[in-house]
This record gives structure tokens, sequence and C-alpha cells, in this order.
């Protein structure tokens, strides 16, 4: 019987280490669950956004259609104003220049002076007309006196030479005197009467010329007085004046310059007299009246400075009626473009002297047209300003003619 021999493994001796359980390894960490990969909580979130935001729609809605005023606004909106141009009225040399640019001043405030020599000789010469057709006129009342002692002495004439050749006729019937001398008291008599007729004559000629008159009301010496009112009048215009309160602008004359008749010197601008012309469209005009509340704020002082107002007028028509080529639609082809129209809008003097606004400048404008009992067009003229004096002449160049006239009286 054939033995197996059975291979034995080597022993190996036991060491701590080996003899020590071995710690399970730790579990791999579960991946976080995407929301992509989460359909539910997706759909979840798109619900919620959409609510959102169809709430925040009917919180404009109902702010925008229900809740908010009605008014119309438009940027396209301008400061405008009046410019009152200073001009020459009469030529001259500039002497003097007493403002300037950006200065202010004030009505009646000296602007300019102009070289008075000339009219300083033409106002002379004048005056020395007057007293000249006053002392005429005074020696035309001392004729109408001549000619009626004139008239009284040719009729003393024609009565003693009618005198005369009554008593030669008597004579010359009896015999007396010859037909020659009776035919010299004849001629006499013709003689005496074309004097006293042209005595008559010159006195209805003196008479008419003073008849119904004074040396102060005399045709001659109201011409005279209207002369020497003109050239004091002339004489005025040597020295320019403020017709308004307002800042300088546009000054062009220099010291030396001679200007003619109607030359511009400078301008004089009423920055509290500014208004805004705002440019609506022709689709924002429905609700708009005059006498509606407005308000204006511009750039120069920011949105916390609103200036008010209110509407004084629509304009006559769009702009581009008025234009210097104004379109003609008739021909070619045509496209529909929305018109502007401006609208006149009156601010707060009170504001604009606290915080003055400049011609030119833009604003945004906001017209609240809730109330529309106005009407849709502009109100009645009136006198935007008040009228100034006239230099016709004045109380001085009054008492300086009467007392021309009661010096040479």
């Amino acid at each position: 019987m054939t033995d197996t021999l059975t291979p034995v493994a080597p022993k190996v001796a036991a060491t701590p280490e080996a003899a020590a359980p071995q710690p399970a390894p730790d579990p791999a960490p579960t991946p976080a669950r995407s929301p992509a990969g989460n359909p539910k909580a997706r759909r979840r979130g798109l619900t919620i956004v959409a609510v959102l935001v169809v709430l925040a729609a009917i919180v404009w809605g109902v702010m925008h259609f229900l809740l908010a005023k009605p008014e119309q606004e438009t940027d396209d909106a301008y400061v405008a104003g009046d410019v009152v141009s200073i001009t020459a009225r009469d030529a001259g040399t500039v002497l003097a220049i007493h403002a300037d640019n950006t200065q202010t001043v004030k009505t009646g405030q000296p602007l300019i002076d102009l070289d008075a020599a000339t009219a300083d000789v033409g106002l002379a010469s004048a005056e020395a007309e007057l007293a000249r057709a006053v002392r005429a006129t005074r020696s035309d009342f001392s004729k109408l006196g001549e000619t009626g002692a004139a008239v009284v002495q040719a009729q003393a004439e024609l009565a003693r030479a009618q005198n005369d050749l009554a008593r030669r006729r008597g004579a010359a019937a009896q015999g007396a005197i010859s037909g020659e001398e009776l035919s010299h008291a004849a001629d006499q008599v013709k003689v005496a009467a074309a004097t006293l007729a042209l005595a008559r004559s010159q006195q209805a000629q003196s008479r008419n010329g003073v008849a119904g008159t004074t040396v102060s009301n005399n045709p001659a010496v109201l011409a005279a007085i209207a002369a020497y009112r003109k050239a004091a009048i002339m004489r005025s215009h040597m020295h320019v004046i403020a017709p308004i309160d307002g800042v300088v602008a546009q000054r062009t004359v220099q010291l030396g310059q001679q200007v003619a008749a109607g030359m511009p010197l400078m301008a004089v601008v009423p920055l509290d007299r500014v208004w805004v012309d705002a440019n609506f469209r022709e689709t924002q005009l429905r609700d708009l009246r005059v006498g509606q509340p407005a308000t204006v704020t511009a750039d120069m002082y920011g949105k916390s400075l609103v200036f008010h107002g209110k509407v004084v007028g629509l304009g006559a028509g769009s702009g581009n009626a008025f234009a210097l080529l104004p379109p003609q639609n008739a021909s070619g082809n045509w496209i529909k473009i929305t018109q502007r129209v401006p609208v006149r809008i009156a601010l707060d003097p009170r504001e604009l002297r606290r915080n003055p606004l400049r011609v030119g400048l833009s604003v945004a404008t906001v017209v609240d047209t809730a109330d529309q009992s106005g009407t849709m067009v502009g109100a009645p003229a009136t006198a935007a300003y008040k009228g100034i004096a006239s230099d016709a002449g004045g109380s001085q160049v009054e008492a300086k003619i009467q007392q021309i006239i009661a010096a040479n009286r």
C-alpha cells in the first residue's frame, strides 16, 4: 500500500499586528441630488417665479391705470423767454457803455451813451426858431392893429373926396369951376375908394393870419414847438436806458463805434418772466386744457427742485407747419409721422426769482390732466408788459417850451 504524502505548510510566527482585527473601510459618499435631476422641484420653482411676475404685473396695472393721477409728460420741453433787443434810435458815436453781458439792470438804468454834440446843436437851432416864430406871431398881431388904422384913414380920405366932389358939382352947375376940376375931384373919389378897399383887404389878410389864435397856439408857433420837441427827442436818444428789468446779453457794441439808427446794441432778458414750451405729441393733446397745473424739473437743479406752473395756451399748429420749409406731403412717397405741438406753460415768478432758469435749458414737464374744464385755446389777449413811458419830450421839455414863449412874447 502506497502512502500519499500530504504537503505541510510551514508554520509562520504570529505577530501582534496580524493578530489585531482590521477596521472596515468607510462607505463612499453619496452624491447630492441636483434640482435638475428633480423635475418636481424645478416645476415648483418656475411656478413661484411665474406667480411673482403675474402679481407684479397686476400691482403695476392697478397703480398705473386705477390709482395713478391722469397726466401727460414729455422731456421735449425747453425754457423760453423774451429777448428785448436794445437798438440805436438815432445815429451816433458810442462814448460810454454802462452794462455788460451777464450783468443785471433795472428799468431806466443807463446802458449806453452816444455823442450828443450834433443833437445839442440841433436843439439850440430849434430853440432859436421857436423864439423867432413867437416874435413873428407877435408882429402879426401888431400888423392887425396897423391895418385897422389904415382902414379908418382910408375911410376918412374917401369921405373927404366924396364931399369935395359934391361941392364941385354944385359949383360946376353954377359955372364957378371948370369941368376939368370936377373931373379931378371925381378921380380923387375913385383913388380914395381903391385905397379903402386895399386897406380892408390887408386888414382881412392880417386877421386871417391870427384869427382865433394866440401867440401860444398860432400855427407858426406850433410848428416851431414841434421842431423843438423833435430835436429834444433826438437829444434824449443819445442816452440809451433799459426798458425792463433783466440780464444783459448779446452785447455787440464797442466804445468809439459809429452806430446807425436801428442797429442792435445789446439785449436784455427778463429771467423772472420766462416760460416753458413743452412739445407734446398730438396723441397727448386730447386731455390737455388751459389752466391745468404742471410741474417742471430742470437738469440745472436736479429732480429735487420742482417748479410749478400752469398751461396758458396751446400752439396754433405743429412745429413743421411754421417751419421755413414746410413739408409738401402731396408730392412723393408719404409716411405718417406723429407731430408735436408746442404747449406754453407759465411758471411761478416767485420760484423763478429764487432759482432763475436760463433761456434754452431743457426741462422735463408733467401736466395734471384731471381737471378738463378749461378750454383748448388760449385766453384772450392781454398786455404782456406795462407800457413804458414815451420819450415824446416829457415835462421838462414842455416847461422849456413855455419858458421860450414867455421870454419872446
